[in-house]
């Protein structure tokens, strides 16, 4: 899309903010190189608290300059959701054993895959080098509900919400290692640097809370080590500006260090301090035009909120008995999935728009059986209370709830098909997701694989058809949004042809 044809789809002040931010980018630089090199240790360091402060609390939008709730021209059309929580599951579930049922497997256990069903697709360095070995599904399946969705025995509580969900078993993505894969889940392209889902929602959108961020996330505190890592980018703003970046809530009963003032402080001369920050700030903004100064600012005041919404929204005495036996046992756990699971729709009822749950360890190369298992006994339940739950409170259709990883796992046994340290690699050909609510039609499956769960046959759907689609849920037309940066008009969605899936949409 060329300038002046983005210009159209923006009103006035979008077209004078976004001028005045690139003039204030390349005043900034142009600071940067003039006064650069007088910058000593003192001053990196601050830069660098300051970078802390940024992560710790973040910008909403409703200063006196900026729309109180983002862009002027936003929404494009009504939208379907309002709230957007997103469960996702790092590592890449099998969807052998959870989603996609495929019985005849059995009777080909042991053979090699046909060339004809690989079709010369790569595989990862870790199972190259074997035969490829087919391995049935370790689990058995049932079909469940009026709409007889197929899934898998280690997802018992799902089988309770089947008419609730929609699986998308037709993803695809050209991704075959986790953090490029993920990266492009979240962001719309492999290589670090763009705006996540949630940074893009963020900009857009902003959220009625404005004692909490938009958008916000959630890591799931495990009971044994983890080393699979989840990267800042993967809720980053990317050249977005900062303050639209997800702000991680710690997985302890403090979720937000430093929001208490120090004893012995009282609150006025607290905001006194503040006052007085702002105004500092204020004038190093005017001399520089650097617009991460007034992201620091709203962060600041952000932070004097939190130090109040915070705490009430982590304090779960006000939660029945009953909200806990929904969601399980571990749901008293602070820091579990569950108990994130409880606070993601806290957070929903508040108004904050986009809440992010991450869930790692389903990387299971060996041992299928029991890792997959144990990653299922983390989720299952909670997964499925937060659905029944918001459905209960008449949530559900204002708000889209998305359960998936970066990708699937493959057919063919890693290791020994038959022993049980057996496991599969990863596999980017196709993939389930299940969604929920805002939108979506409930107890369907949408596209299908081949026999093997190999390659889609029916109704493909490739990552940016999906960020297609969660934008135009949101109201948010996704060829018409973009972001101007360096020159070219970014969007969530890239460059390729990309369509929403009006199929699983309801009419």
């Amino acid at each position: 899309m060329s300038k002046q044809q983005s210009n159209r789809n923006l009103t006035l002040h979008e077209r004078r903010h976004a001028a005045a931010y690139e003039d204030a980018f390349v005043q900034s630089r142009r600071y940067f190189l003039g006064r650069g090199a007088g910058l000593g240790l003192g001053s990196i360091a601050l830069a660098m608290l300051h970078g802390a402060a940024a992560n710790q609390a973040f910008a909403a939008e409703g200063t006196a300059s900026h729309p109180p709730i983002g862009l002027a021209s936003l929404p494009h059309h009504k939208p379907r959701a309002k709230n957007v929580i997103f469960l996702t599951q790092s590592g890449g579930p099998s969807q052998i054993e959870l989603f996609d049922h495929k019985p005849g497997l059995i009777d080909l256990a042991g053979q090699e895959l046909p060339e004809s069903v690989r079709k010369g697709q790569r595989l990862t360095t870790m199972t190259s080098g074997q035969k490829q070995l087919i391995m049935p599904a370790r689990t058995s399946f049932g079909r469940y509900g009026q709409s007889g969705a197929t899934i898998g025995e280690w997802l018992p509580h799902h089988a309770t919400v089947a008419d609730d969900l929609c699986f998308i078993k037709s993803m695809v993505t050209d991704e075959i290692n986790h953090a490029p894969a993920m990266t492009k889940f979240l962001t719309g392209h492999q290589l670090p640097g763009r705006p996540s889902l949630g940074a893009w929602t963020s900009y857009g959108l902003g959220s009625e809370n404005r004692n909490l961020p938009d958008y916000l996330v959630l890591i799931s505190k495990m009971q044994r080590p983890s080393d699979q890592p989840l990267y800042d980018h993967y809720w980053g703003s990317g050249f977005l500006p900062s303050r639209y970046q997800g702000v991680k809530l710690r997985n302890a009963k403090e979720p937000v260090l430093y929001l208490r003032d120090p004893e012995g402080l009282p609150r006025e001369l607290r905001r006194g301090m503040l006052d007085k920050i702002a105004q500092m700030n204020e004038v190093h903004l005017k001399k520089t035009g650097d617009p991460e100064i007034e992201t620091r600012i709203q962060q600041y005041e952000m932070a004097w909120r939190m130090q109040s919404s915070v705490p009430e929204l982590n304090d779960l005495s006000d939660e029945p008995e009953e909200t806990f036996e929904l969601y399980g046992p571990d749901s008293r756990r602070p820091g579990s999935y569950a108990a994130n699971c409880i606070l993601a729709r806290r957070l929903i009822e508040r108004g904050v728009r986009f809440v992010q749950l991450f869930h790692p360890d389903w990387d299971h190369h060996s041992r299928l059986s029991s890792w997959c298992v144990a990653r299922c006994r983390d989720t299952d339940q909670a997964s499925a209370a937060l659905v029944t739950d918001l459905k209960r409170r008449g949530l559900l259709d204002e708000t889209l709830v998305v359960w998936g990883g970066e990708f699937g796992r493959g057919v063919a046994g890693q290791g020994k098909w038959d022993s049980p340290e057996g496991g599969r690699d990863h596999h980017p050909r196709c993939f389930t997701i299940w969604a929920a609510g805002g939108g979506i039609k409930s107890g369907i499956s949408f596209g299908a694989t081949d026999d093997f769960s190999y390659n889609v046959v029916e109704d493909p759907v490739n990552v940016r058809d999906f960020h297609a689609t969660v934008l135009y849920l949101l109201g948010i037309d996704p060829q018409r949004f973009s972001y101007r940066f360096q020159g070219l008009d970014f969007k969530l969605t890239g460059v390729e042809p990309a369509r929403v899936v009006n199929e699983i949409l309801v009419s």
